[in-house]
């Protein structure tokens, strides 16, 4: 029998092309049987105003609404049909639309995307129908407490932008209209603060679908205001046995040198457990709060960027009763004199040495039940 050559598909470099219109395209051919794309946008609740505040939970929640080009029907039943799926993901800074499916399907799922993107219609009624379901998504999230805390650090670290929640306020559920969601695609949804990425597609094919479909509305769009770091307090009552604390100081900005350099700090002091679902005890922070508690408590080190910010602290769960005891260490932990309390490497305490010198802000303080004295 003859042997048959087997063809070797070798992975291809990452490629990044950059449009006139100012979008961008990238993409790495792994030759993988199933693609994977998605529409990365500048747009997150930051850019929201006190005018349309929940603007982007609710558009979260309508990427299957009927646009100009097909049904809320037809989406629906023609990514199913080939097996695909459609998702919608928003931070505070970014909205992501993105699809999976086997890379035969692309061009049908794409379709669809790029119908998602650039041509929504927002009909009332079906803009009515889904407000109430911005109550769920809100209650389902916050049901993780760790939601709630991080929401609520941000409202008190910041003056405006990033203060913005992630969830739409209560007050303005069944009231934001489809002017509201209109304006803001118009607004933020340009070329220039787009980016078309994929994974198992090639970058000719992203790069035409890019200029002949992402390439309907010019321009910056409207301007996002720089975030504004002032620092405070939060303190809110759950009648939870356990406290919920996070300390955080201004960070760096994402890209920049502090940014590494907060990086290293963040896995100095919590690397995380070495075995999954392990304990964590190999980590400097866990340690140090280990001594002074014999009760059980989760510590981490928390690190955020963003374009033009940052957050860097501690965050701790701990019993109540032992909640003061438990936050002197990582205050002093987060003090100056946490060098004296490692080995005497150059490279370690130049570090922190920078770090400290940075993080000279005032710190926010949220927790999740009022104590008497938490520091």
């Amino acid at each position: 029998a003859k042997e048959q050559a087997k063809l070797h598909l070798q992975p291809q470099d990452l490629e990044i092309t950059k449009l006139p219109n100012g979008l961008i395209i990238a993409s790495l051919e792994n030759y993988s049987p199933v693609s994977r794309i998605g529409v990365f946008i500048k747009a997150g609740s930051r850019n929201e105003t006190p005018s349309n505040l929940g603007t982007v939970h609710l558009l979260r929640l309508a990427s299957n609404l009927t646009t100009k080009g097909a049904s809320s029907f037809k989406i629906t039943r023609g990514i199913e049909a080939v097996g695909g799926s459609l998702s919608v993901t928003s931070t505070r800074e970014n909205m992501i639309y993105s699809v999976d499916c086997l890379r035969d399907d692309v061009d049908i799922v794409m379709e669809y995307l790029i119908n998602v993107t650039t041509a929504p219609e927002f009909r009332a009624w079906e803009v009515k129908a889904l407000q109430p379901q911005l109550k769920i998504d809100k209650a389902i999230a916050f049901q993780n407490l760790q939601v709630g805390v991080l929401e609520n650090l941000h409202v008190a670290a910041y003056r405006n932008a990033l203060a913005n929640s992630m969830y739409c306020p209560d007050y303005a559920v069944g009231k934001i209209t489809p002017e509201q969601l209109h304006h803001f695609v118009q607004n933020n949804f340009t070329s220039a603060r787009m980016a078309l990425v994929g994974i198992g597609v090639s970058q000719s094919d992203l790069k035409q679908v890019g200029e002949q479909f992402l390439n309907i509305r010019g321009g910056a769009g409207s301007s996002r205001a720089k975030a504004q770091y002032r620092g405070g307090e939060i303190r809110e009552q759950t009648g939870n046995s356990l406290v919920h604390a996070a300390v955080v100081a201004e960070g760096a900005v994402r890209g920049s040198e502090e940014a590494n350099a907060f990086t290293v700090l963040q896995h100095v002091l919590d690397p995380g457990p070495l075995i999954k679902r392990g304990s964590n005890i190999t980590s400097k922070l866990f340690q140090a709060i280990a001594k002074a508690t014999n009760l059980p408590f989760d510590a981490s080190s928390f690190n955020v960027n963003y374009s033009d910010t940052g957050l860097f602290g501690i965050y701790v769960i701990s019993q109540a009763s032992a909640a003061r005891e438990i936050w002197e260490v990582p205050l002093l932990l987060m003090s100056c004199k946490m060098k004296q309390n490692w080995k005497a490497d150059s490279k370690w305490t130049s570090t922190i040495s920078r770090l400290y010198s940075i993080s000279t802000t005032k710190p926010v303080v949220y927790e999740f039940k009022c104590l008497k004295t938490l520091i």
